[in-house]
């Protein structure tokens, strides 16, 4: 497993080491910051797994920088602060913090919260890839990057092989004419013709099938046009 990154925003030099100190314990790489605008271009540089974040920071406030962070990552982020009442408590929350730790705390609780905030963090990222990869037979497609990939090795499409394979799929089995292809994909206005659509199907199932000349998915429907088939 790789090590994971563990950026630590906190002015308190002591406070800081300290917390840095167990969680290296752990095996973590820790990042250490003690002001809110270092931590933001950390986060951009470095990439951490998870942030522990001091609210009351000099200059830039640790709810600030929780708000500039959600603009450009979902990493998690533990608020740490002297402040115990429920509104502050609230209000970090409803900025997109994970989680809450009060000062002082036991080093040894922060670091169950960051295990247990880590372990959540990973088991949403694999409910979200296995809620995006879509699977038919030996052929997967990433809904989210649309990458392709067959009997688990990446395929490389070109931009209308792949805009013409996401559109055939989005009604599977459904005849659709070479004209309606050469007009959606290709647009009216294209120099090129509807011979392309065969040209481009043609690739495709060089790329896709496991016997292009008996394709299985993208099947020809004589006189007519193209499917993809499900059944």
């Amino acid at each position: 497993m790789a090590e994971k990154t563990i950026l630590v925003i906190e002015d308190d030099q002591e406070i800081g080491e300290l917390m840095g100190l167990y969680l290296e314990r752990e095996g973590y790489h820790v990042i250490h910051s003690m002001s809110g605008e270092q931590g933001l271009e950390l986060v951009t540089s470095e990439k951490p797994d998870l942030i522990l974040l001091d609210i009351l920071l000099p200059g830039m406030s640790g709810m600030d920088v929780c708000n500039q962070v959600r603009l450009i990552s979902d990493v998690p982020i533990i608020f740490i602060s002297c402040k115990r009442d429920n509104e502050d408590i609230v209000n970090g929350l409803d900025l997109g913090g994970n989680d809450y730790l009060t000062k002082p705390f036991n080093p040894t609780v922060m670091v169950a919260r960051v295990k247990s905030n880590l372990r959540r963090s990973a088991m949403k990222r694999e409910a979200e890839e296995k809620a995006s990869l879509w699977r038919h037979g030996h052929l997967e497609i990433d809904m989210r990057t649309v990458e392709v990939r067959v009997n688990g090795s990446s395929v490389s499409l070109f931009v209308k092989e792949r805009q013409l394979l996401m559109y055939l799929l989005q009604n599977p089995n459904r005849v659709y004419s070479v004209s309606h292809l050469f007009e959606t994909i290709w647009g009216q206005g294209n120099d090129s013709d509807e011979r392309t659509v065969m040209v481009h199907m043609s690739n495709l199932r060089r790329k896709i099938e496991l016997d292009p000349s008996n394709p299985k998915m993208l099947q020809t429907v004589r006189g007519y046009g193209y499917k993809f088939n499900m059944e």
